[in-house]
C-alpha cells in the first residue's frame, strides 16, 4: 500500500469504532486484530509509523503519525497506538493498548 493515499483530514474522529469492532468480532479477534497491527509496526514501521487497523476488512498499513498529527490534530505518538479506520463510516479512532 506504498502508493494509496488517505486523507485522514476527511474522517471523522469518533468514540464507538473500537466497541463496535468487538461487538461484531469478538473480543479475541477484535484483540488479535490490534496485535497484529502492533507487530507490523514492529517488523516494517519506525519511529515515525502508526499501524492503521481498516474495521470493516481488518486490513493493515502503516501511516505517518506525523500526517495524522497535522491532518487531524491527534497525537499519535506514542507507543503501542493503533489507528481504526472505517472507510464505510469515514471515521477514525486512536487507541492506545494497555
Amino acid at each position: 500500500m506504498s502508493d494509496a493515499r488517505l486523507d485522514f483530514s476527511a474522517l471523522e474522529q469518533v468514540n464507538h469504532l473500537w466497541p463496535a469492532f468487538v461487538e461484531r468480532l469478538g473480543s479475541d479477534k477484535a484483540q488479535q486484530a490490534v496485535r497484529q497491527a502492533l507487530d507490523l509496526q514492529g517488523m516494517r514501521g519506525h519511529p515515525g509509523s502508526l499501524p492503521v487497523l481498516f474495521v470493516e476488512t481488518c486490513g493493515l498499513a502503516l501511516a505517518s503519525s506525523d500526517l495524522v498529527r497535522e491532518q487531524t490534530g491527534l497525537n499519535a505518538h506514542g507507543v503501542r497506538m493503533v489507528l481504526l479506520i472505517s472507510t464505510r463510516e469515514q471515521a477514525l479512532q486512536l487507541l492506545q493498548q494497555a
